[in-house]
């Protein structure tokens, strides 16, 4: 894992979602550019950190006034990819490694592109943000 240094509000925001959801966070990452924060927690306890019927997220965005994304770490590449474009169905990734700079290309179901996407390409920035912070990649591109 890299050296992530967060910061004194990653650390207030990971305390409350701790106190809400009662899930250990990975990660923290406040995207202000989306008005969002996006939270990493173990796969395994992505459906108490999201709450039955997603209570804990909007109990979470109601308090913080921001949209609240979680996401299932991984330290796979592929296994993050696909927890990142979910629910996009993933066919392939591939980590293009040239002249210092990491392009991932993601091909996803035809029919599941846009949702990959998202809406104004947010779920694009979100799987940027993470990919960059934990594996130094400068860009996704999804097929």
């Amino acid at each position: 894992m890299p050296d992530i240094k967060l910061t004194p509000e990653e650390m207030r925001y990971m305390s409350l979602f701790q106190d809400v959801t009662r899930v250990t966070v990975r990660d923290c990452v406040i995207d202000e550019e989306g008005n969002r924060i996006i939270f990493l927690v173990d796969p395994e306890n992505m459906g108490m950190a999201i709450g039955k019927g997603g209570s804990n997220i909007r109990k979470l965005k109601k308090i913080i006034g921001k949209d609240i994304e979680v996401v299932a770490y991984s330290e796979n590449l592929e296994d993050i990819i696909r927890n990142l474009m979910s629910p996009a169905r993933v066919r392939n990734v591939k980590l293009i490694d040239s002249n210092s700079k990491k392009t991932v290309h993601v091909t996803v179901d035809p029919q599941d592109k846009a949702i990959a996407i998202g809406k104004g390409g947010k779920n694009v920035m979100r799987a940027k943000i993470i990919l960059k912070r934990y594996m130094d990649i400068d860009s996704v591109i999804i097929n």
